[in-house]
């Protein structure tokens, strides 16, 4: 064998992306992210680049672990929109209660401090938000209301999940952020309802 220590590159990924994720891309040091994955800088860098290329990995992973859960709960009530977004929520809110990671959301913390980031990593944030809302709408569609409404109404359920990753940081109870969501599913609803009604009076 060649005597080079060997490391499991998913599991160091992993654990950079939850530095990342508590203290946010302006305050994850290298000393930092190496103590995390055991790897010294030289190994860091020849496993994946420099500390943006690592960034952008890790938004990467979020995205594709948290992603695929949004996308089921949104897909599992076709024709319901409002459930759907209520699924949606549901797995925000186990997130932010799993005990096993770092409160909030890596994408939200990021969104947060665009202004520090490289332009890659800063396009990169947008275009996961734009994903987001992206599945969001999809689910929506499943309605009568009109292009603009369910538009809106896209952006608007987006916008509350970051707010909730936002008070889920500042130490708001697990009882709040659910009033939160259910108040955001009752304006769905509502909005929904009223978009239709119009339409049929329109008709």
């Amino acid at each position: 064998m060649s005597g080079r220590k060997q490391f499991d590159i998913g599991a160091a990924l992993d654990q950079a992306m939850r530095v990342f994720w508590q203290r946010g891309y302006a305050d994850a040091s290298l000393d930092a992210l190496g103590a995390a994955t055991g790897l010294g800088r030289g190994s860091l860098y020849g496993a994946f680049g420099n500390k943006d290329a690592l960034f952008g990995q890790c938004l990467d992973r979020y995205a594709s672990i948290y992603g695929a859960q949004y996308e089921q709960a949104l897909a599992a009530h076709p024709g319901d929109p409002v459930r759907a977004i209520e699924a949606f929520f549901d797995v925000i809110l186990g997130r932010i209660a799993d005990p096993s990671v770092p409160v909030g959301c890596l994408i939200a913390q990021s969104a947060a401090q665009s202004l520090t980031l490289k332009e890659a990593n800063a396009v990169q944030v947008r275009g996961l938000l734009d994903t987001q809302r992206g599945r969001v709408r999809a689910a929506l569609a499943d309605s009568s209301a009109d292009t603009r409404t369910l538009d809106e109404l896209a952006t608007f359920v987006v916008a509350v999940n970051q707010s909730l990753a936002v008070l889920s940081r500042a130490g708001t109870s697990d009882a709040e952020l659910r009033s939160v969501t259910r108040l955001a599913c009752t304006t769905v609803a509502d909005t929904i309802a009223r978009a239709a009604s119009e339409d049929v009076a329109q008709g």
